[in-house]
């Protein structure tokens, strides 16, 4: 019997990865991987090892959850070593914990390596404490996702009891998400930012507010990846964004 590795590739910066999702990506005999997972991990793989592409779009999956779900299965139980590498936790919207479900079915031993999730790290980058003693107690993560009937409830609830609200793929949904914030009590002048692409080279970052952030959005060209950050918190962004400021090369290249 073989083991699998639920691994979180972190945000897309490869220096993030945890040391021990590096050691678990060199012994793997195969390693199923998503589209959002920085391909610079991958030359950590040791010869000879199976890389497998399990990439998802909206509206189109290269894999489908039960397919990737039998090959974890399948390889396990071929005695190999196997790493799920997945963008940002494998528990944050990752479908982490159906795969350890279907493992544990199986009786196929497995352990959860977690990882940098992009609410975290795309706001830090983006100079945003997503808390903040003086103005930000608590924090909600939300998939930008859903957008029916059924969420009317859990939209009121994030409007009244949540300081920060940090939304993954959220893009196609900001003016749902936005009027339903506003029309449970949250103020228009609320401060909004979207962090494309975080903690890459590439990271765009635009702010505004509730009221006008849709028009931000759609002048600028932001699409997803993007995580969405909503609160007093992204005021601060001006005072200590240092990413884009940064003048000395990144820790990896310095050493």
């Amino acid at each position: 019997m073989g083991k699998v590795y639920l691994v979180g590739a972190g945000p897309g910066d490869p220096d993030l990865l945890t040391i021990k999702g590096l050691k678990a990506i060199q012994q793997a005999d195969v390693i199923l991987y998503d589209r959002l997972v920085n391909k610079e991990l991958l030359t950590h793989a040791k010869e000879g090892a199976d890389l497998i592409y399990c990439g998802k779009l909206p509206h189109y999956h290269t894999m489908k959850q039960e397919t990737i779900n039998r090959f974890l299965i399948k390889y396990a139980s071929g005695s190999k070593v196997v790493v799920r590498l997945k963008g940002g936790d494998p528990f944050v919207f990752g479908r982490g914990g159906e795969e350890a479900e279907a493992l544990a079915a199986k009786s196929i031993p497995f352990e959860v390596v977690p990882g940098i999730t992009s609410g975290i790290a795309a706001s830090a980058y983006a100079g945003i404490p997503v808390t903040h003693r003086n103005v930000s107690a608590s924090v909600a993560f939300v998939t930008g996702h859903a957008h029916g009937e059924e969420d009317e409830e859990k939209w009121e609830g994030l409007a009244k009891g949540v300081d920060t609200l940090a939304i993954y793929m959220g893009v196609g949904n900001l003016p749902f998400i936005r009027d339903r914030l506003i029309r449970y009590g949250k103020s228009p002048e609320t401060p909004v930012a979207l962090v494309h692409w975080g903690t890459t080279d590439v990271q765009k970052t635009v702010t505004g507010t509730l009221a006008d952030i849709v028009d931000v959005v759609k002048k600028e060209g932001v699409q997803n990846p993007s995580m969405i950050i909503v609160g007093e918190v992204v005021r601060f962004r001006e005072k200590i964004k240092w990413f884009e400021n940064m003048p000395e090369p990144a820790i990896s290249e310095a050493l």
